[in-house]
């Protein structure tokens, strides 16, 4: 069966191959789960957990030794079901800040695009390389990479790597749980304070001129671009407030 049906509905290439694997071998230890699907025994137990928490492989000990086994092919269904419930919480978020949007629009024309997946959000992160010129700055509240999603971080290393070199500043207001986290570039030509734990938030917004980004590295990367210069306005003001309780 080909993977990339199931990398459609949101696993990875390596979790769909383990599924697959166990589907074909039932259950199994880690030896014959990594010789069938072809799945480094140093990924294997990360890939087995993230499985696990989606509903799709089961595990018991017998004998200290770890037997994983895969849940019955309709449970794909309840995991979908579950995506769509997340996204739908998700929308219901930017659906309650719209009124507070709507308002401050009141005179301006607004355009609103809804991005879809993690290619999308890279889309907008490289058009600020385009649409600011250097010695410009943008303003990020809330930053986070989300939960292990691949691919992220590594975006982000290279992202920042040309930000700086094309003299961009961004002024961060990061998550506290993510300091010791950031890519090693997101120090270049930036300021960065922390927010405290009351104020964390898995919502990322991003601001610059007349564009507010909003947005969430969730299971299924969702976000949402407002052209406004009030809003971008009314966001500023709210970092402001933020940036004087953060910290280094």
């Amino acid at each position: 069966m080909d993977t990339k049906i199931l990398e459609e509905i949101g696993l990875t290439p390596g979790e769909a191959k383990v599924y697959l694997a166990l589907l074909k071998i039932g259950q199994s230890s880690t030896g014959a789960i990594t010789k069938e699907s072809q799945v480094s025994r140093s990924k294997l137990y990360i890939i087995l957990d993230k499985l696990t928490k989606k509903g799709l492989v089961g595990s018991l000990i017998r004998g200290k030794v770890a037997y994983f086994s895969a849940m019955e092919p309709k449970r794909i269904i309840n995991y979908l079901e579950e995506k769509t419930k997340h996204f739908n919480q998700q929308k219901e978020i930017i659906q309650k800040i719209l009124p507070e949007l709507k308002q401050r629009a009141r005179k301006q024309q607004t355009e609103a695009i809804l991005y879809l997946g993690f290619k999308a959000i890279k889309n907008f992160y490289l058009n600020i390389l385009d649409e600011l010129s250097p010695r410009s700055t943008y303003y990020v509240i809330g930053a986070t990479y989300g939960e292990n999603k691949p691919g992220v971080k590594e975006f982000f290393e290279n992202y920042h790597k040309q930000r700086a070199k094309k003299k961009i500043k961004v002024k961060m207001l990061a998550n506290y749980d993510i300091k010791s986290k950031l890519v090693k570039t997101t120090s270049l030509k930036s300021e960065i304070k922390f927010l405290p734990e009351y104020l964390v938030s898995n919502m990322t917004i991003v601001f610059y001129k007349n564009k507010s980004f909003i947005f969430f590295l969730s299971e299924e990367p969702v976000g949402f671009l407002v052209e406004n210069e009030e809003i971008a306005k009314g966001f500023k003001s709210y970092f402001d407030a933020f940036w004087r309780i953060a910290k280094k």
